[in-house]
């Protein structure tokens, strides 16, 4: 079961999809959703936070930052609790920005494939809201 109450921050580039991962999230029952469409944008948004994202939703593919490393800012600045990528890389790529993470003690949960699977994203948000 979710947690209703986490802050999500999702940071994706792709108009389409920020929209798409917007609206999943919002049938999910989350009302504390903050979207951006930039690393920038992003980590201007937990400057302004009085408290730790929950959970940081990220494209991998940003125009202005990859999302493993807007996450080490994150983790670095204590703005995020958990994050999950989201990307359009294989799945061979995805574990070895993994296993950086791991290496690194990101609070990395995992990775999603776009176009996301409905299934797969209820998962890992089941486990990120723990």
């Amino acid at each position: 079961m979710f947690k209703h109450d986490c802050r999500i921050l999702l940071v994706e580039d792709h108009p389409f999809q920020l929209r798409a991962t917007q609206y999943l999230l919002e049938s999910y029952g989350f009302n504390q959703l903050t979207a951006t469409d930039s690393a920038e944008a992003a980590l201007q948004q937990m400057d302004n936070a009085s408290h730790p994202f929950d959970i940081l939703l990220c494209d991998q593919c940003l125009p202005d930052l990859p999302g493993l490393e807007l996450i080490e800012l994150a983790s670095q600045r204590g703005m995020i609790k958990q994050a999950i990528l989201l990307s359009s890389l294989t799945s061979i790529e995805l574990d070895k920005l993994k296993r950086v993470a791991c290496k690194h003690g990101l609070p990395l949960l995992g990775y999603l494939i776009k176009p996301l699977k409905q299934s797969d994203f209820r998962n890992l948000l089941t486990l990120a809201s723990l």
